[in-house]
């Protein structure tokens, strides 16, 4: 039953000229760089808020709002 399915494997085309692979690496390398540079936002945008919510909470203890739980 999957003998018939990897047989059909014809449709893959692997190009003699290797330079049809030139546009897809491009392409690909774009993707990569654009991915690095969004997850590295992310994590900025991360510790920002960090920052903040620990800057509150000390505002919150200081105003005896919230109690240390220790």
């Amino acid at each position: 039953m999957i003998i018939p399915y990897i047989l059909n494997w014809t449709f893959l085309y692997f190009p003699e000229d290797k330079r049809e692979y030139i546009p897809a690496a491009i392409t690909c390398t774009i993707f990569l760089i654009a991915a690095i540079l969004t997850m590295r936002l992310i994590i900025k945008i991360s510790k920002r808020q960090e920052e903040k919510a620990k800057k509150l909470e000390e505002q919150l203890k200081k105003d005896n709002i919230v109690h240390n739980e220790k």
